[in-house]
């Protein structure tokens, strides 16, 4: 059976956290972007379009929430998947996203290595859903349990070196308080946007990193990232 390429369509207006999941769609094989949208209108339009087999969905845009797409006969009548993301840590929310079929739920400030778990195990329940047209038992539990499989915080670190983790590390070792945003790990060390980017969210998913998020009276807020104080004590 040849190897399917699932469509992804981004619905978030935050443009840095949308860049930061197109870099990790565009990085995997078997993952397409097929566009990025900040509204629910867009969202709408691009579903119809571009009929995605899964959605990176945030719930607080400009126009409205993300969980009324959710329950849209627009995404209701497409063989598509959602993995919801927000800053909404309510039950209430959370519930409803269940309710509604979330494929994934995650919290905001974004995990990068917990959204990259998310989108693997997204393609391992697609490719079983392909590959049985007829179902047992086991084929159901099977599925259920790729839905709901824990996440690992101690997963591999495929594509991180050594050299550069300890590049980016010197410079908020040499400057404990201070903040970084890419744009200056870029313009210090010359790595790509890309590769900076993912650098930095492993240093926070081994802790050595925090993230804050700075909001200004105009545009979107800035994504910007701290030495943790427990780090500065090793």
């Amino acid at each position: 059976m040849q190897a399917e390429i699932y469509d992804v369509l981004i619905v978030e207006d935050e443009r840095s956290l949308a860049r930061l999941h197109a870099d990790l769609i565009d990085n995997h094989e078997k993952l397409r972007l097929v566009g990025i949208v900040g509204t629910l209108h867009e969202a709408r339009e691009q579903l119809q379009l571009k009929r995605p087999r899964l959605v990176l969905l945030d719930n607080y845009l400009p126009d409205g929430q993300g969980i009324t797409l959710m329950e849209s006969d627009i995404l209701r009548g497409l063989d598509c998947s959602v993995i919801f993301i927000t800053a909404a840590s309510d039950m209430d929310t959370c519930s409803q996203a269940i309710r509604c079929g979330a494929f994934d739920y995650i919290l905001k400030p974004i995990s990068w290595k917990r959204l990259r778990h998310s989108l693997e195990r997204f393609i391992q329940f697609a490719t079983t859903q392909r590959a049985f047209k007829i179902v047992d038992q086991q084929n159901v539990d099977n599925l259920y349990q790729l839905q709901s499989k824990s996440f690992n915080q101690e997963a591999g670190c495929k594509g991180i070196e050594e050299n550069t983790l300890g590049l980016i590390r010197q410079i908020f070792i040499h400057g404990d308080s201070d903040l970084h945003s890419v744009d200056d790990i870029v313009s210090q060390t010359g790595l790509s946007k890309t590769t900076a980017r993912r650098y930095l969210e492993y240093c926070v998913e081994t802790a050595f990193l925090c993230v804050e998020m700075r909001y200004g009276n105009i545009g979107h807020p800035r994504r910007l990232y701290r030495r943790t104080p427990q780090s500065q004590t090793k």
